[in-house]
């Protein structure tokens, strides 16, 4: 089995900002170049596991705290501009494309939200994405209709992500852990509440076909973000939409977590060896 060197190292943006990057490197010469984007109110060390699965299957992966996220700097799970989130991928692409091999732009959850945008608004392109329960609705009308609203009057006010342990995986000790985790937030300000909503909307309204070919997987029993949220991706050019029935929001921690990486890595194989 190949081997796997795990480093996380702080790196500091022009403007003095700090911001966390995690690598997984593969003891062989990589074949191409993974960029994963995390969710909402967590951080890049909760994807351990994967960074190691498709490590060992020859990807070098690079993931990053989002900014107000994990032990990257800025306010706890706030944000003064969306693009900030959008300029920290870019910066990401642009160190996974020095290697010279195909880039994989990988996002879950919110995550997802901030790579489908990011590739809408013509930034640096991957050669091909992955969307893992991407966030792309979801979000309560009242929130869609009051958000917006209290992000202007009281944009740094907090309210409760709603997340419960049970939503994550079937495995309980997820949302143990995850509720433990001293870097994850559980709450965020109505100000990225407002961004999220926008996004979604933004995106939503401009997708006709995503620039590069798509990979979309989603639990058909995710109860934080609908699986028919996603339906507007099996319904562009370039994607393919894969619905796992059983399982929940985070399916990389699910208990099949390692046969969802499997699948995702058979797909890459397939476009990464037809010239994509």
């Amino acid at each position: 089995m190949t081997q796997v060197t795990s480093v996380a190292r702080p790196e500091v943006w022009a403007d003095g900002t700090p911001e966390l990057v995690r690598m997984w490197q593969p003891s062989v010469p990589p074949r191409a170049e993974v960029v994963l984007v995390h969710g909402l109110g967590e951080h890049s060390g909760r994807y351990e596991r994967t960074g190691r699965l498709m490590a060992e299957a020859g990807f070098r992966v690079r993931a990053f705290d989002l900014y107000g996220h994990g032990a990257s700097g800025g306010g706890r799970c706030d944000i003064n501009d969306w693009s900030t989130f959008l300029d920290q991928v870019d910066r990401q692409m642009v160190h996974a494309g020095g290697a010279g091999r195909p880039v994989v732009l990988f996002g879950h959850s919110v995550g997802g939200l901030i790579a489908v945008d990011y590739v809408m608004a013509g930034r640096k392109p991957p050669q091909v994405m992955v969307l893992s329960s991407p966030a792309l609705g979801g979000a309560a009308a009242w929130q869609v209709l009051t958000l917006p609203w209290m992000a202007r009057v009281a944009p740094g006010l907090r309210a409760p992500t709603g997340v419960k342990g049970e939503q994550l995986s079937r495995d309980e000790e997820v949302g143990t852990a995850y509720f433990a985790d001293p870097l994850v937030n559980t709450s965020a300000t109505v100000r990225l509440g407002s961004a999220i909503i926008a996004a979604i909307d933004r995106v939503r309204k401009n997708m006709v076909k995503l620039p590069v070919p798509t990979l979309v997987v989603h639990g058909g029993a995710d109860a934080l973000i609908p699986p028919a949220s996603s339906l507007i991706l099996a319904d562009v050019g370039g994607a393919e939409r894969r619905l796992y029935p059983a399982l929940r929001h985070e399916m990389l921690n699910e208990p099949e977590g390692p046969e969802v990486v499997a699948d995702i890595i058979a797909w890459l194989d397939l476009q990464l060896t037809s010239g994509h």
